[in-house]
């Protein structure tokens, strides 16, 4: 055996030190256990502190949790609450001095309560059931939440001739709901969301509503506490027609209800001008589309007149806050895969204030993220930067600013994925399309790499400049990733959206292939080395590639639509798929079905293709995925499924099922490498 010298020893652990350091500055899917990220966000009238949640990943749970923390202007961070629970649904008193939220320390969520200047705290409820929208009264007396209440029920059937102590089978469950099942929740329990109001000072909750519909849109109180303005679908045939809420007035002292607005679409997020004069809501015109812009409106409660006033922003608006002196509107939307904040008065051009927000979908790079305002203007966001999820932003003398660095200790020291946008012209009819790059750690454009078209769900949702973990774990794994946003996404307007309506997946696939022969033209890909993945609706145009072009080696098709009749017929939200997205049930438009569904093209499929699906999906459900399996095992396609217990449409909820999902999706792809793989 050859002696190793003590030089040559010490520059083989040199060397391996070096190894090994590098290895760590690379993102591995069990950091995900380590990422935080902000929401909640609730400024002080001073706007020199905010209160936030910091959610965290529990290693140990396997689950999301959250603690309440303060964050000053200045930055400086302390801690608020502490323990392994969820705390949500923040909501800080009118004068600052109490902190309202919802936790999960008694072992179910209650509302509890903070003073804020002597830091006592309490548990201020015994509900049954999870209190959502938590809404101070103008005067810091009241809160009003909402809270499903069950409904006794009986079944028709009750079995006879059971003897004493007999162990039968679980008795048969009868169900006669529209909506017997949600994705997340499961199967139903018979009853509706009411409205309830709590005294500030803790006691018994009043129920407000007892309607049999669901409360469970925003509220707003009136100035002086008379009167709780909420949105609701309270319409008749309310389990048909999803998207019709209206904006309603609910009498504190009769309890009668008033509707605001009366039209066929959605009216929503209902909030009182500070001098009560005003009605701001979101909402827009029902035309049976896939896709409508929803507009800022503002009514006049002493003349009724109403007005809109974002008709030439074509754009959708997410979210809206009054500024104190009621003088206009603080409005979120996106724009181009950004989130934006604007201000637009009642008279007057609005004023873009910053497109910094982000960061809250730490799975995928969606949009996500939200707002509160200060009485003197200081703004707070969820701040969004490629390569950190959300941390807490402030918006201050026309200046962005980033107060907390939340994962800078676990991220600070990993070479990350560099983020590109680029643009580009769709093979289909040169429109212009927006895409990302995601550059692998230590990229060098003289060499060639692996690439995996990523493609986001929805359909008409969007990609943006915002941190992802499994891009980021592609990447670090030795990817080049490139993500768009095809036609259909939001973001471009309401005519971009509406090139899906009716007809998707429509000419969406032109649109990726063209960002594929894009990229390569740069001359850093290697052609023999294709990949592509999506969830959800980008599962649909995975499976639809594949079916369409041989020219990717592998394919991962996750939580997928495989055939459209079956998925209509069997996902959650049913009444709303057929109707806005088909025009026709099933039946009635059996070839139109059919000639949109990727199973219609299995034939052609060559492709190595792996199926990944939560068996507690009930938006995609997996019987879709297993079509799919079946079919491709019936042509003769390699193929795999990889089913995620427990897990709903919302895969990534548990960070050990996103690692599950990355991990299996980069197996995948490894073993159909040139150099693991039979095909040319």
């Amino acid at each position: 055996m050859k002696l190793i010298t003590a030089l040559g020893a010490s520059a083989l652990v040199m060397a391996c030190c070096a190894v090994s350091a590098q290895e760590h500055q690379i993102l591995k899917s069990a950091d995900v256990f380590d990422l935080e990220y902000a929401a909640d966000l609730n400024i002080t009238d001073a706007g020199d502190a905010v209160y936030f949640v910091r959610h965290y990943m529990d290693i140990h749970s396997d689950k999301k949790l959250g603690n309440i923390w303060k964050v000053t202007a200045q930055g400086e961070l302390t801690p608020v609450t502490t323990g392994k629970h969820q705390q949500f649904g923040l909501a800080l008193s009118p004068d600052n001095h109490r902190l309202a939220y919802i936790s999960t320390e008694s072992g179910q969520p209650q509302i509890h309560m903070r003073w804020l200047q002597t830091g006592a705290s309490g548990q201020m409820t015994n509900l049954t059931s999870s209190p959502s929208r938590l809404t101070w009264s103008a005067d810091g007396k009241y809160l009003a939440f909402q809270m499903f209440v069950p409904e006794k029920t009986t079944p028709p059937v009750s079995l006879p001739g059971k003897p004493e102590g007999a162990e039968w089978a679980e008795p048969a469950v009868y169900i006669d709901d529209l909506y017997y099942r949600f994705d997340g929740g499961g199967y139903t329990t018979p009853g509706y969301t009411q409205i309830f109001v709590l005294s500030a000072d803790g006691g018994t909750p009043r129920q407000l509503t007892f309607d049999e519909f669901n409360h469970n849109g925003a509220m707003s109180w009136s100035q002086d506490g008379s009167a709780l303005y909420f949105s609701a679908n309270r319409n008749e045939n309310f389990r048909l027609e999803p998207v019709n809420s209206d904006i309603y007035r609910l009498d504190m002292a009769t309890g009668e209800i008033h509707a605001m607005t009366d039209r066929n679409g959605p009216d929503d997020q209902p909030s009182l001008s500070p001098d009560g004069k005003y009605l701001a809501y979101l909402g827009y015109d029902d035309k049976g589309t896939n896709y409508e812009n929803a507009q800022l409106y503002v009514r006049d409660l002493s003349s009724g007149n109403t007005r809109t006033l974002t008709a030439d922003l074509d754009r959708r608006i997410d979210s809206i806050h009054w500024d104190a002196k009621g003088r206009g509107l603080y409005i979120q939307y996106d724009d181009q895969g950004k989130t934006h904040i604007a201000f637009q008065p009642l008279k007057g051009e609005r004023r873009q204030i910053t497109d910094k927000l982000g960061g809250q979908s730490y799975g995928r790079p969606y949009t996500s993220s939200e707002f509160d305002v200060a009485e003197n203007g200081v703004l707070t966001y969820a701040y969004s930067s490629p390569d950190r999820p959300a941390d807490v932003g402030m918006h201050k003398a026309g200046k962005d600013s980033r107060l907390t660095h939340l994962n800078d200790d676990a991220l600070g020291h990993k070479t990350l994925a560099e983020i590109e946008e680029f643009w580009f012209k769709s093979s289909a009819d040169g429109r212009d399309i927006q895409g990302w790059i995601a550059y692998p750690p230590g990229f060098d454009k003289e060499q060639t790499y692996p690439m995996i078209l990523e493609i986001h769900g929805g359909p008409v949702t969007a990609y943006g400049p915002h941190f992802a973990s499994e891009i980021q774990l592609y990447a670090a794994s030795g990817y080049v990733v490139v993500y768009i946003n095809p036609r259909g996404s939001s973001s471009y307007g309401k005519e971009f959206a509406q090139t899906i309506h009716l007809n998707y997946p429509s000419q969406d696939y032109d649109d990726l292939m063209s960002a594929v022969d894009k990229v390569i033209e740069r001359g850093f890909i290697d052609e023999q080395q294709l990949y592509v993945t999506g969830g959800s609706g980008g599962g649909v145009l995975t499976a639809w590639i594949v079916g369409h072009t041989d020219r990717f080696r592998a394919a991962v098709v996750a939580k997928p639509v495989i055939n459209w009749y079956s998925f209509v017929l069997t996902s959650d939200l049913y009444p709303y798929f057929y109707k806005y997205w088909f025009g026709a049930k099933p039946w009635e438009d059996l070839e139109g079905y059919m000639q949109r569904s990727p199973i219609s093209y299995v034939g052609n499929v060559t492709t190595p293709t792996m199926l990944l699906t939560g068996e507690a999906d009930y938006r995609t459900p997996i019987s879709e995925s297993e079509q799919y399996y079946q079919a491709l095992k019936l042509e003769g396609v390699e193929t795999a499924m990889v089913r995620i217990p427990d897990a709903p449409h919302g895969i990534y909820k548990r960070p050990s099922n996103l690692m599950s999902k990355v991990e299996y999706i980069l197996w995948w792809f490894r073993q159909h490498q040139p150099e693991n793989s039979d095909k040319p």
